[in-house]
């Protein structure tokens, strides 16, 4: 397993119809590719969880967006495991036998023989995450 930390754009919306076309919108109208995107529904908001290769100009383009409220850049983890059952279940193990809450976690590739997911623990538990992990930058 190998892992890398990556920049990821929290963003804060109005929950309405057409509010996930804006956010593409903004991006593909500055030429950066979403690489990979969570949402959920929280309090009649909509919060996005995007991986950019370019999250300062992500964060410019999405700060005009139409019903953008917030965008907050911060760290995860991004984790390749072999592509097979019980490999989630093996890294969220060793987590939590050490203590490390999460605040998300999402897929962010697959392909046949790996999958990639997207880690972030909760701020106070980032570094301890990293070092169990192995992850140096």
């Amino acid at each position: 397993m190998g892992g890398v930390t990556m920049k990821e754009l929290s963003v804060i919306t109005d929950n309405r119809i057409g509010t996930l076309a804006n956010i593409a919108e903004a991006l593909g109208g500055v030429g950066i590719n979403i690489e990979a995107i969570a949402a959920y529904e929280q309090g009649g908001r909509a919060l996005f969880r995007l991986i950019t290769p370019d999250a300062t100009s992500a964060r410019k383009a999405l700060d005009k967006a139409p019903g953008v409220q917030g965008v907050v850049v911060s760290d995860v983890l991004v984790l390749k495991l072999i592509n097979r059952p019980g490999e989630l279940g093996k890294i969220t193990r060793k987590m939590a036998n050490r203590g490390i809450d999460l605040e998300s976690i999402y897929i962010v590739s697959r392909k046949e023989d790996s999958t990639e997911i997207a880690i972030k623990p909760v701020e106070e538990h980032f570094k301890k995450a990293k070092e169990l992990f192995g992850i140096k930058d």
